[in-house]
């Protein structure tokens, strides 16, 4: 009798303890940007993959109805560093991007480095394996309000909404699913006409490695779809040399070869 009323209240104390940890892990109380930015981290820090590779169907929609598409080859070592093959290793054609800066290669040849941070590696990727006090500090110098969050809907799921109050769909802004701490959503001006706000949206998150990834991204600009992106034989935790992300090693290092 001893021994089976020690293990009911040991058994007791325990379906005690799993509704305060899953308040605590699903519950936080989260009223800034910063706040949300160190959720996310915290929530998958030990988790998320290190590298990721896949091949990617990148589709054009043009304002007369048709489309083009493209194959691109990217590879991912996470946090800070991509690197995009547009077409087959031999056209020699891409983008390195390595810590906040871009080079844009063509037949192998670097013609252009400027700074350029990509928003969506930093927030679907970077902040989920890097410092948090970093991707708070790189999102700021991005023109975002940490100061605005708010809860919102999103897909008919409830979302944090950093950087506009509800209603603002012009201010730069990022939304993240409630449930999951998955980034979904992002609003900025458009690349070229600050008078055009895009709208990128990550869509068919799947399992990986122990994570997640957004298998598709859409871009729409003025509320019309401009780009899309489909992910196919994605790898996580590649063996990925440093040379990979060098932009003067672009032609003797490609990844899918």
């Amino acid at each position: 009798m001893l021994i089976e009323l020690l293990f009911r209240l040991r058994f007791m104390r325990q379906v005690m303890v799993v509704p305060a940890l899953l308040t605590l892990a699903y519950g936080q109380d989260i009223r800034s940007g910063e706040a949300l930015l160190r959720a996310m981290h915290a929530r998958y820090e030990k988790s998320w993959y290190q590298t990721v590779t896949f091949t990617q169907k990148s589709t054009t929609y043009k304002p007369d109805g048709t489309s083009s598409a493209e194959t691109w080859y990217e590879a991912a070592s996470v946090p800070g560093k991509l690197r995009i093959d547009i077409g087959p290793a031999s056209d020699g054609k891409g983008y390195v991007l390595v810590d906040g800066n871009v080079s844009v290669l063509k037949d192998n040849r670097v013609v252009n480095t400027r700074h350029s941070v990509n928003m969506l590696l930093v927030l679907g990727f970077d902040v989920y394996r890097q410092d948090p006090e970093t991707t708070i500090k790189v999102v700021r110098a991005e023109g975002y309000d940490l100061s605005k969050a708010r809860e919102d809907v999103w897909e008919g799921k409830a979302a944090y909404v950093v950087g506009a109050d509800k209603g603002d769909e012009k201010s730069r802004q990022f939304w993240v699913a409630k449930d999951t701490l998955l980034f979904v959503r992002e609003i900025e001006p458009a690349q070229g006409d600050a008078t055009k706000v895009d709208d990128i949206r990550f869509i068919r998150y799947q399992p990986l490695a122990g994570a997640w990834i957004a298998a598709g991204v859409e871009v729409y600009s003025d509320g019309k779809k401009v780009f899309s992106e489909d992910y196919t034989e994605i790898q996580a935790n590649v063996k990925l040399e440093d040379s990979v992300f060098d932009p003067q090693q672009f032609s003797a290092t490609h990844w899918e070869k």
